[in-house]
C-alpha cells in the first residue's frame, strides 16, 4: 500500500486527538507510558461529548463515560492492558490525572479527567522555604540559593520567553502560579502568539492582553461567566477557548480594529469575540471574499 504525499496545506485537513505537550516536556510525567499519555488524549476528546450531553455533577465538574471495551477497541489492546493504562492515570494507583467513581448495577464508571498541569510543590519544600524566609533567619544564605537554583536557571532557558508574570500577585499560591504558566504555554504555542507578534500587524500589547484574558478565564474557579449579557457555564467557555488557534486570534483583532462603534467594556467585548470566533469566522471571511469578487466575471 502506498499513501499519497501532502501538497500545500493538506496536512491541516485531518481531525486530531489532542495530547497535551506538557506530558512529554515535564519530568513529573516521564514515568507514564506512551500509551497512557495517548489514552489521556482520548479521554480529553470525550469531554466534548460530555459537555454536549450536560454530564456535569452537582459541583459543576464535568465527567465522562469511557468503558474498558472502548479503550480496547481504540488502542487495539486486551482487557488487562486497558486496565493497567487506566491504573497509570488513576489518582489511587497512578499519577492522578483521572478519578473513577463506581456507579454499580452494571453501569460504567464515571471518569473525572483532571487538568494536565505541573503539580504543586510538596509541603516539605514549602515549609523549608518558609523557614528560610522567616524572621528568625537574619539573611538568605547560599544554601537557600542552591535549593532554588533549578527555578532561577529556568528563567534563562526556553521558558524565559513564555513566563510573562515576573512575580506572584497577592494571594496566589505556587500551585496557582504553575497552573497559569501551564495555560500560558499552551495558548502561546497553540495560538502562535510569538508568530503573530513577529508579523507586525498587531501590537504586542494587544496580543498580551488577549493572552492574559484567555489564561484568566481558564484559571477561574467560577462556575459561570457572563458573556454578551448571558451567564455561560465556565466549563463550556473554557472548552471553546482551548480550541482557539492563531486564525481566531487574527480574526478577533481584525474585527476589533474595524469596529467603528464605541466599546464601553473592552474586556466583555473581547470575551464575546473570543467565545463566538469559532462560529462566526467562516461566514465573516466568506462575506469578505464575496465582496471582493463582486462584479468580477
Amino acid at each position: 500500500m502506498t499513501f499519497p504525499f501532502h501538497y500545500g496545506g493538506e496536512a491541516e485537513s485531518y481531525t486530531f486527538y489532542r495530547v497535551p505537550k506538557i506530558l512529554f516536556t515535564e519530568k513529573v510525567f516521564d514515568h507514564l507510558s506512551t500509551d497512557a499519555k495517548l489514552l489521556y488524549g482520548l479521554l480529553l476528546d470525550r469531554m466534548q461529548l460530555s459537555l454536549k450531553n450536560g454530564w456535569v455533577d452537582e459541583n459543576g465538574k464535568v465527567f465522562i463515560y469511557y468503558t474498558v471495551e472502548s479503550i480496547m477497541d481504540a488502542l487495539t489492546c486486551g482487557n488487562k492492558k486497558a486496565g493497567l493504562l487506566l491504573a497509570e492515570l488513576d489518582e489511587k494507583k497512578g499519577i492522578g490525572l483521572i478519578s473513577r467513581v463506581r456507579q454499580g448495577l452494571g453501569k460504567p464508571d464515571r471518569i473525572y479527567v483532571h487538568k494536565c498541569v505541573v503539580p504543586e510543590m510538596s509541603f516539605g519544600h514549602i515549609q523549608k522555604c518558609r523557614n528560610d524566609m522567616s524572621g528568625d533567619v537574619p539573611s538568605t544564605g547560599q544554601e537557600m540559593s542552591k535549593r532554588h537554583a533549578n527555578k532561577t536557571d529556568r528563567n534563562n532557558t526556553e521558558h524565559s520567553k513564555n513566563d510573562l508574570i515576573v512575580s506572584a500577585e497577592p494571594g496566589w499560591d505556587e500551585s496557582a502560579m504553575k497552573e497559569r504558566r501551564a495555560y500560558r504555554e499552551y495558548f502561546l504555542e497553540r495560538c502562535s502568539f510569538e508568530v503573530l507578534k513577529a508579523e507586525n500587524h498587531y501590537s504586542a500589547g494587544e496580543l498580551d492582553e488577549l493572552l492574559e484574558l484567555l489564561v484568566d478565564v481558564c484559571c477561574s474557579r467560577q462556575k459561570t461567566i457572563r458573556i454578551s449579557g448571558d451567564e455561560k457555564p465556565m466549563a463550556i467557555v473554557k472548552s471553546r477557548f482551548m480550541k482557539l488557534d492563531s486564525e481566531h486570534i487574527r480574526y478577533v483583532l481584525h474585527c476589533f480594529k474595524e469596529n467603528t462603534t464605541k466599546v464601553r467594556n473592552i474586556k466583555q467585548y473581547l470575551l464575546a469575540s473570543l467565545y463566538n470566533a469559532p462560529m462566526t469566522i467562516g461566514s465573516y471571511y466568506t462575506a469578505l471574499v464575496q465582496h471582493d469578487l463582486y462584479g468580477v466575471d
